[in-house]
């Protein structure tokens, strides 16, 4: 069996083929679930900078994220001034059963960030009267995210915690 001599064209050819193979590879390995980067979507919570907040409630925004789903948004009136919640998922929050409205008393638990140049709170807990969402898990886990759904729960001053 005789083999050619590689041309230089057939050498730029199977380049441009190996190399997109690896790009297409590396694109594949990232899951669905993290934004471009790799990074996943809770990498900016960051327990160093837990805080917790009480405040009135100014305004409930739903936004819409870059893929399409619609985030809860509360603008909260504190001590030091205003500050946006982000409270997660829209469909997370209705089906636990939490409703905010402008004008409610809430607590807030979580990491404190900078997010299109004002201070924002990305929220681990909210308590609102006897009643608490978890969001987030200690980790700043979001507890909507795969395979962490078991963790979500909201409790009430009567329920018993295990």
């Amino acid at each position: 069996m005789r083999f050619r001599k590689m041309t230089p064209e057939l050498l730029i050819c199977l380049s441009c083929v190996f190399l997109s193979l690896q790009v297409s590879v590396l694109l594949a390995a990232q899951s669905p679930g993290e934004p471009p980067g790799g990074a996943p979507a809770f990498a900016r919570y960051d327990t160093a900078s837990e805080v917790t907040v009480n405040g009135t409630v100014e305004a409930v925004n739903e936004v819409t994220g870059r893929r399409g789903w619609n985030g809860t948004h509360l603008q909260l009136k504190t001590a030091d001034g205003m500050l946006d919640v982000h409270a997660g998922p829209s469909w997370f929050l209705s089906r636990n059963k939490l409703q905010v409205v402008k004008g409610d008393q809430i607590q807030v638990t979580g990491s404190k960030i900078r997010f299109n140049d004002t201070d924002a709170l990305l929220a681990r807990t909210i308590k609102k009267g006897d009643s608490e969402l978890t969001l987030r898990n200690a980790a700043g886990v979001p507890v909507w995210s795969r395979g962490r759904a078991s963790q979500c729960h909201r409790r009430s001053s009567g329920d018993r915690v295990p």
